[in-house]
């Protein structure tokens, strides 16, 4: 009987002691809320403090790998390669913020981005400028170009698979499809991926890393291309025979054909500009 009635007054003490406790905890909140820290807070260790997960890791998302400032060089690049932003336009940072609705700072870190890629000129104490399409520096990209696209496709001769060949018989209707209709964007976009359908069946990892490093600069000047009626329709019936020879499996063709396309295109954009010419006209 006595233990009985101990152990309910020790129930009764816990319960006013964590009642009291709480009421306790609730009066330092209020008395201290207006200097941002509790007096209920647990006192901060000594030593280095321990490096807490990413709360994007805690929480199951995934982690952006792309910055502002890439994500901002991406858009200046397209608005670059499809003429919206003219060979040897002033880039004014400030006005690239407002449209772009970001700060200076990304601004700034896309447009070095895209002088590294060739596509901007950063110019001392003056605005960068998009970078001229110079007859000169046209042939000599396509030159390296060519001579890529040339041993990625004597690899593919070889190595190409049935669905990759289908792939690209699709592409070649699209392609043919759009030109009939005039849609130079879509166009566009297919034969880009048509060239990189392409270099990945090489299956050969260096070569496709190089031949990405390349294609910034060299979008600009085929989208430039399609600016001019005759080579467009030229263009069309050169992939087709590109694609005879891959589906014959003619490394030696193929490579050569793919190698002269490469080079025509490179031929019609540098003869549309005079060779003192230090900038070109709009692409838009």
């Amino acid at each position: 009987m006595q233990l009985e009635r101990n152990v309910s007054r020790l129930s009764r003490f816990a319960d006013q002691s964590g009642m009291q406790h709480r009421r306790f905890r609730l009066r330092c909140r209020a008395e201290t809320s207006h200097l941002g820290v509790s007096l209920t807070d647990p006192i901060p260790r000594r030593g280095r403090p321990r490096k807490l997960p990413s709360l994007a890791l805690t929480a199951g998302l995934p982690v952006l790998r792309s910055g502002l400032h890439e994500q901002a060089a991406e858009r200046l690049r397209d608005m670059i390669v499809r003429g919206d932003l003219a060979p040897g336009a002033p880039l004014v940072e400030v006005e690239l913020s407002a449209a772009l609705g970001i700060s200076r700072t990304p601004v700034r870190e896309a447009l070095k981005l895209l002088a590294q890629h060739g596509l901007v000129e950063l110019r001392q104490n003056r605005s960068p400028c998009v970078r001229a399409m110079r007859p000169d520096e046209i042939r000599e990209l396509f030159e390296a170009l060519g001579g890529l696209e040339r041993l990625a496709a004597e690899l593919a001769a070889i190595r190409i698979t049935t669905s990759e060949l289908r792939r690209l018989r699709d592409l070649q209707d699209e392609i043919e499809r759009e030109h009939e209709v005039g849609r130079r964007e879509a166009y566009f976009i297919a034969n880009r991926t048509i060239h990189r359908t392409i270099v990945l069946a090489a299956r050969n990892a260096p070569l496709a890393e190089m031949h990405a490093a390349l294609l910034s600069r060299a979008e600009q000047v085929r989208y430039f291309a399609l600016r001019l009626e005759d080579r467009w329709e030229q263009s069309i019936a050169e992939h087709r025979e590109i694609l005879d020879a891959l589906a014959a499996r003619d490394a030696a063709r193929a490579g050569e054909l793919l190698a002269e396309h490469v080079g025509h295109t490179a031929d019609v954009v540098a003869s549309a500009f005079p060779e003192s010419s230090r900038t070109a006209p709009s692409a838009a």
